[in-house]
């Protein structure tokens, strides 16, 4: 979670989206803090923007969306000019709403992206590009860092701290466009399996996780070499291909494990786990809790209260 209590406030001027702002030479932070419960709050900003939610809960309504609710650990990547209406049902005095929204320069999207295209190609022939939607994402560890590092930067005070910003800047940025290819390939892989060389692969992932997988395999279906598709898997989707099939393999688990008359054997061997005390092992660190408790909670979850029947 990310913290901003080095941040200088400004003065409470609104009880709606207070706001202080850093400018820097190629990004403008600003922190929001809603200290009463509103509806259909406006928000738009020239350059594309960042927004991450660090406390409270805000209901974003974008473009067509009915309105989804964002959440701390969550980030939003929307381009310039993005219309933004925000409710804001739990904001109090006691327990204001906050979120960080880093305004970016388009010039420096522009050269993140055109970078990426000289140095880290992609495999299918297509380019990087900047995004033209909203990209909701859970943000990873490595992201959650660098916006935490950009927060304390801009609070500083250094006589280099511009430099130290464009450099974090452009990490993230990269880490951010990495993020949303991968969430790009895994929502349409089944749509161009047959013409993308890393969608192929992800559609036969899917398709035989109960089966031995390994990077010889998967780098025959993408007609490349085993060097080269662990290259361009890694740059693509951002994680290795053994990270990827245990990852698909946990949520496979996690989906069969609501069903509360499958045996936790059942559903390791069904996932691709030979070893029960290994998938419980590796269930355990990416879910939080091992396949039983996960199991019981969702049953309980699945219970209606006294008050629904």
């Amino acid at each position: 979670m990310l913290h901003t209590n080095n941040l200088r406030r400004t003065d409470l001027q609104t009880l709606v989206e207070n706001r202080t702002t850093y400018s820097l030479e190629s990004l403008e932070l600003n922190l929001f803090e809603t200290h009463a419960a509103a509806e259909a709050v406006e928000l738009k900003f020239d350059q594309p923007v960042l927004a991450s939610m660090i406390r409270g809960r805000k209901i974003m309504h974008l473009r067509e969306d009915p309105g989804f609710a964002f959440l701390p650990g969550e980030s939003i990547l929307l381009p310039a000019a993005e219309r933004m209406v925000i409710d804001f049902p739990d904001a109090t005095e006691r327990q204001p709403t906050k979120c960080l929204a880093l305004a970016v320069e388009e010039v420096e999207m522009a050269n993140v992206v055109r970078l990426m295209n000289e140095r880290r190609p992609r495999a299918d022939g297509t380019e990087w590009t900047t995004t033209d939607y909203n990209f909701h994402f859970t943000q990873q560890p490595a992201i959650t860092q660098l916006l935490q590092r950009l927060v304390f930067l801009c609070a500083e005070d250094h006589p280099s701290k511009n430099l130290f910003v464009n450099m974090h800047l452009r990490e993230l940025l990269i880490r951010i466009v990495q993020s949303e290819s991968r969430s790009l390939h895994l929502r349409s892989a089944a749509q161009h399996a047959t013409s993308r060389p890393m969608a192929a692969v992800i559609t036969y992932v899917r398709n035989h996780l109960d089966e031995k997988l390994t990077v010889a395999q998967l780098s025959r279906i993408a007609c490349m070499s085993e060097s080269g598709f662990y290259r361009a898997f890694r740059n693509e989707l951002d994680c290795t291909p053994v990270e990827f099939i245990n990852q698909e393999r946990l949520k496979l688990a996690a989906s069969l494990l609501l069903d509360r008359g499958r045996s936790i054997r059942d559903v390791a061997l069904r996932c691709g786990f030979n070893s029960v005390s290994y998938f419980t092992r590796a269930f355990g660190e990416y879910y939080g809790s091992s396949p039983g408790a996960y199991q019981e909670e969702q049953v309980v979850l699945s219970v209606p209260s006294m008050r629904d029947r």
